[in-house]
């Protein structure tokens, strides 16, 4: 059968008037085709028969994992409902499918609990992954397809870790782990360990397992990730204004003796810096659900003219009496993207001390460390 090469595409005639388009993408194949499109499982994990009759429909099913005859590898969601049957409390599930790792997800610090004896390590700006001791696994269930000479020496149970390439380098990591050839740009990738879900001990007994394996077997691409006690807030925040120097993302911190749980805990906390900055409201979102007839988002812009909105912070009685267009507010935000936008924006209130000035320059926010969160300021 046919295949297409890796950044390759060709055209089918279906039941359109225009051709379909298929294309391969790092091993991920697509079809502009309804049926391709429509699906509800990744794009990864999606086929259809123009797919099928250029590759065959043997090696599209082993492709996306599904059984003879099927059209898709969409998975059973796993509903709160369902959860809650299952014994499990519907407040701390964060899966989307019956499929996906059970993994522990983490809360925000909120700068006021004393984290003294915590065990802390650097937030690695890398690709979430669940060794089930057969197989790399995202937070929902799809899979990654390592080399055998990548997971050569790993344990036949349970870790949970970070595929790691280096720090701001977590578009090239996703653009290597999301492959589906198992190429040789693995070799720049290493599997930071920083937990053994199998382990029945509390946090330490755990990183000493898996510290203990790593030391034993030796596997070539798996690292043990280091912890070490923080000795206060102090302690903390030059941690990580050292590993911010140095480009990384922020800090974790696990609570002493904690048991690996599923869901989100208040026993794994992330720390990152938030920025403040200003930016002009240009438009209103509408909103929806909840916030249905009333303000949704605020649409803003930077100085040099960066477009995106704001949604989060605001209270009820600023939703229904928005700052209007023209006003300058102060947003809070973790970080800049490769383009310049500012990520997780939070509304902080509205600013009537500063002089608006639009240029057309692209340099970054001029940004501060944001200090504890304030009153917001209203007109």
């Amino acid at each position: 059968m046919a295949d297409l090469a890796d950044g390759a595409s060709t055209e089918v005639h279906g039941s359109g008037a225009k051709p379909y388009v298929l294309k391969n993408i790092g091993g991920v194949y697509s079809c502009s085709c309804p049926a391709w499109r429509n699906q509800s499982a990744p794009p990864e994990r999606r086929t259809c028969k123009h797919l099928k009759g250029l590759r065959g429909e043997e090696v599209e099913l082993t492709r996306v994992g599904g059984a003879a005859g099927a059209t898709t590898a969409a998975k059973p969601a796993r509903t709160r409902a369902s959860a809650a049957s299952a014994g499990t409390s519907s407040s701390a599930v964060e899966v989307e499918d019956a499929s996906a790792p059970p993994v522990l997800l983490a809360h925000v610090w909120d700068n006021e609990q004393d984290l003294a004896g915590w065990w802390m390590s650097e937030k690695l700006d890398g690709v979430r992954a669940y060794w089930d001791g057969q197989r790399f696994l995202s937070r929902l269930g799809n899979v990654y397809h390592a080399p055998e000479w990548f997971t050569a020496g790993l344990p036949n149970t349970p870790l949970d870790g970070e595929l790691w390439l280096d720090r701001k380098a977590f578009q090239r990591a996703v653009s290597i782990v999301r492959r589906q050839d198992k190429s040789d740009d693995w070799r720049s990738i290493r599997y930071l360990v920083f937990d053994a879900p199998g382990h029945a001990g509390g946090f330490e007994a755990r990183v000493q397992h898996y510290h203990q394996f790593i030391d034993r077997q030796k596997p070539a691409y798996a690292v043990a990730h280091p912890h070490e006690p923080c000795r206060g807030v102090d302690h903390l925040r030059s941690e990580l204004k050292r590993v911010e120097a140095l480009g990384g993302e922020g800090l974790m911190l696990r609570r002493p003796g904690s048991l690996y749980e599923v869901g989100r805990s208040y026993t794994l906390l992330k720390v990152k810096s938030f920025f403040d900055a200003e930016a002009r409201v240009v438009g209103h979102q509408t909103g929806t659900g909840r916030h249905k007839g009333r303000l949704g988002a605020l649409l803003v812009e930077l100085q040099d003219g960066t477009p995106f909105a704001v949604g989060t912070g605001l209270s009820d009685a600023e939703r229904d009496d928005p700052p209007p267009v023209g006003s300058i507010i102060t947003f809070r935000y973790q970080e800049l993207s490769d383009g310049g936008v500012p990520r997780f924006p939070s509304y902080v209130g509205v600013r009537h001390d500063v002089k608006w000035k639009p240029g057309n320059s692209a340099a970054p926010v001029q940004s501060r460390p944001a200090a504890k969160k304030t009153a917001k300021r209203r007109a």
